[in-house]
């Protein structure tokens, strides 16, 4: 045997290329032999996975350096006149800290209001939607009581309102007769204490009073047209009472008090013309040492007694007026809150209906959007530090108007930041806020967050391929991190908790049809690497799909939680197994047998 050995070992070694060839083939043959003893023949077996509600997410990721934030113009975002300008060079500040104020008089009445028409709206909404319990049924039915009691009060007032109306104008028409006659004696007649019989009174007065100053003529000119006016009115006002009866319109008793207030009113114009020409007379006569004729004095008396009636009947007119306005005003208001209140109490009643209800959220959503703008608008009249840092230089100072382009301070900071550069498919993805997870080739164990800070809008174009720089502010800053050091980005674009996922492998795409192969009785220990083997073919479960992960892609419908789903697929032969993988949009088929062709060290003896 000893020798046997010897023999065989001298033998390998003197033909060590054939020999390495032998081993393999030795080797793959006891694999085959192996592979067809274990295996059915023709079977295949299935990898499944349980669709299952997960959080998933979607991200872009990128590589770029750590750099130093030095230095930032800070500006404000609202124009308007500085109230404040809160540093001083040399001072350090925090982030988000007030280095300035804008007058904000305006963005500050704006806020308000909105807060006044959200919390009206609210109000409105809950009032439409609150139940219509005992009180408040007790409570819209007085006030509909009470508006109708007020408008049948007015109505029984307005009547007798008319009636007073018609013993006014009446009244009026005892006392004017006597002032018209009496004007016309005191003007027109002759009196021996005065001008004489050839001289009526008026003439007398006026030129008497001429003699010392023209104005007299005036004076008499005026006291005979405003006579001549009020004669002419009540003339005509006397002719249409005449036809008035009580038991006239309303309208028509109302169109009389008015003619009959506008005559008193023509009247006392008269008189107290006249009563300025005799004033006139006797001023003129006493400045001169004239004797004054007792006759004037009783005529002013007599006048005055005219004063005193028109205004007592010009009172009485105007009241009578008023009060017919006042309480046809208040059967117009009555009327409508009358109609208000039987609209409110049938609404009440009925309640609001699915319109109403939308309109009413839809306002309150448009005044919460409205203050939340004002909001907006309001914090951008506070100019605020965007980081951490040292004030360089102020730029600004109280009283000066500044804008969207004014400088108002230079913030300096050692701040470190990343940038990294995305074309523009992941940029498009990238927004401003969005969390990020660093990661560094150079520190091994550290793994830092932060957030996209800001997003080229120009893009940098560089053999014909487009790209963005995107920077990253850190969360919290950590001394081992070095400007110039290497930085892997996990952009987080997008989250969705609580959907439905399965592995990515399972969603095959064939003919624009997007599908998963499903066991409607599920297969036991086919969760491993090995799967299992069914007598019973999968079925074919159109879905469709949403966000992709890592490993897992969301379904938005097709199938239901907990369902068992392809993941793989395992076909045995005598000669070697294949194995079929699904993938999004493709199949992949690989065997164990081209893998094995992939390249060998050499071939059979004498190849």
């Amino acid at each position: 045997m000893k020798s046997y050995l010897t023999n065989t070992k001298v033998f390998l070694l003197g033909h060590r290329k054939t020999s390495v060839v032998l081993l393999i083939v030795l080797a793959w043959g006891a694999y085959a032999g192996y592979a067809a003893l274990t295996s059915t023949d023709g079977a295949t077996r299935y990898v499944t996975a349980t669709a299952a509600k997960e959080t998933i997410m979607t991200t872009v990721t990128g590589t770029g350096q750590v750099t130093t934030l030095d230095e930032s113009s800070i500006k404000p975002k609202a124009a308007g006149e500085i109230t404040a300008v809160l540093v001083t060079a040399g001072d350090e500040v925090r982030a988000g800290q007030v280095i300035a104020r804008i007058d904000a008089t305006d963005a500050l009445k704006a806020f308000r209001d909105a807060q006044t028409a959200l919390e009206s709206a609210e109000l409105t909404r809950a009032d439409t939607l609150e139940p219509l319990d005992e009180l408040t049924l007790l409570q819209l039915e007085n006030t509909l009581a009470r508006a109708e009691t007020t408008k049948q009060t007015a109505e029984d007032t307005l009547v007798k309102s008319y009636d007073d109306g018609f013993n006014d104008i009446s009244n009026a028409f005892l006392d004017l007769p006597g002032i018209v006659s009496g004007l016309h004696d005191l003007l027109f007649k002759t009196s021996n204490q005065l001008g004489g019989n050839n001289v009526n009174n008026i003439d007398y007065y006026a030129s008497t009073a001429n003699i010392y100053d023209p104005r007299g003529a005036v004076y008499g000119d005026d006291a005979e047209a405003k006579y001549q006016i009020a004669l002419a009115a009540y003339n005509k006002n006397f002719a249409d009472y005449k036809t008035l009866e009580r038991t006239a319109s309303q309208a028509e008793i109302e169109a009389m008090l008015k003619e009959t207030y506008a005559t008193t009113l023509s009247i006392s114009d008269a008189v107290k013309s006249v009563n300025n020409l005799i004033q006139f007379y006797q001023d003129q006569m006493t400045q001169h040492s004239q004797s004054i004729p007792t006759l004037s004095n009783t005529h002013l008396t007599t006048l005055n007694t005219y004063t005193g009636t028109a205004n007592s009947n010009l009172t009485s007119l105007l009241a009578i007026q008023n009060t017919i306005k006042t309480n046809k005003n208040t059967i117009t208001e009555s009327t409508r809150s009358i109609a208000e209140n039987k609209l409110t109490l049938e609404k009440k009643k009925a309640g609001a209906d699915a319109l109403e209800i939308r309109s009413l959220d839809l306002t309150v959503a448009q005044r919460k959007d409205d203050l939340s703008d004002a909001q907006t608008a309001l914090a951008d009249y506070s100019v605020r530090a965007p980081f951490d840092g040292v004030i360089a230089k102020v730029a600004a100072k109280k009283g000066d108007v500044g804008g969207t382009g004014t400088e108002i301070a230079t913030l300096i900071t050692k701040q470190k930041i990343v940038e990294l550069s995305l074309n523009e498919v992941d940029a498009a993805q990238v927004a401003v806020g969005q969390k990020v997870t660093l990661t560094f080739d150079a520190i091994e164990d550290l793994s830092l967050t932060g957030k996209v800070a800001t997003i080229d809008t120009v893009g940098t174009v560089s053999s014909g391929v487009v790209s963005y720089t995107v920077e990253i502010a850190f969360d919290t800053q950590d001394e081992r991190v070095k400007s110039g050091m290497s930085v892997n980005a996990t952009i987080i674009t997008e989250v969705k908790t609580d959907v439905l996922t399965v592995p990515s492998s399972a969603v095959k795409t064939q003919n624009e049809t997007t599908y998963v192969l499903v066991f409607e009785t599920p297969l036991e220990n086919s969760s491993g690497s090995q799967g299992t083997i069914s007598a019973v073919a999968p079925v074919q479960k159109t879905v469709t799909t949403g966000i992709s992960g890592d490993s897992t892609i969301e379904i938005l419908s097709g199938i239901e939680e907990g369902t068992q789903v392809v993941t793989k697929t395992t076909t045995g032969t005598s000669a070697a197994a294949k194995t079929t993988t699904s993938t999004t949009g493709s199949r992949q088929n690989t065997s164990a047998a081209s893998i094995l062709q992939g390249g060998g060290t050499g071939g059979p003896p004498g190849a």
